[in-house]
């Protein structure tokens, strides 16, 4: 396995280097050197969750319990790649469920929000796997998800907007109703 990685990270910083020398840099300069394996260590960080198993992880903590009302993990923060330039989209995910005879440790909405940014990703996509991953996993009464993100790429490169902002939402059973989904709404906006 070890070997695996090895290779991997050494295709990474071939192509690197291959990056650098096509954008006309000398990939022998001082300040250049080390920066084909820094980046593809930093590609390889950003990129995890394609190693990770976000069932899993939600699974290592599912514990039995009557609780029926609202559970809201707010404000994880959310740093990814678009997969279309493959510049940072960043910014904070609320995710609420209502539990169905289990709950989950809290830590664990955070990381599976980390397993599928950590991937090539459109915002919309990263929305509804973390949705659907929490509801097929605790089987919950509903679940909703609500991401607000700001992208590099309009921000750096295009159109070049610098104070816009993203929201998307998905929701699952009980937060398809008006209600409920105010509920949710509300308190996000209670800040």
């Amino acid at each position: 396995m070890k070997e695996l990685e090895i290779l991997k990270n050494e295709e990474l910083v071939k192509s690197f280097s291959t990056i650098i020398e096509g954008v006309g840099e000398d990939v022998q300069r001082e300040g250049l050197l080390n920066t084909p394996l820094r980046a593809a260590k930093a590609m390889e960080f950003l990129t995890q969750g394609y190693q990770q198993d976000p069932v899993k992880i939600l699974k290592s903590a599912l514990f039995k319990e009557s609780y029926s009302e609202m559970v809201i993990v707010r404000d994880i923060e959310l740093y990814s790649l678009c997969e279309h330039h493959m510049l940072p989209f960043f910014g904070k995910v609320h995710v609420a469920y209502i539990p169905n005879g289990y709950i989950v440790g809290l830590s664990k909405i955070p990381r599976l929000v980390d397993v599928f940014a950590r991937r090539l990703q459109v915002q919309e996509r990263l929305t509804t796997e973390v949705l659907d991953c929490l509801d097929d996993t605790l089987k919950p009464h509903g679940a909703a998800v609500v991401i607000e993100a700001r992208h590099m790429c309009m921000m750096m490169r295009g159109v070049q907007k610098q104070n816009s902002t993203t929201t998307t939402s998905a929701f699952t059973g009980v937060f398809r109703n008006f209600e409920t989904r105010n509920e949710f709404l509300n308190l996000l906006n209670n800040k």
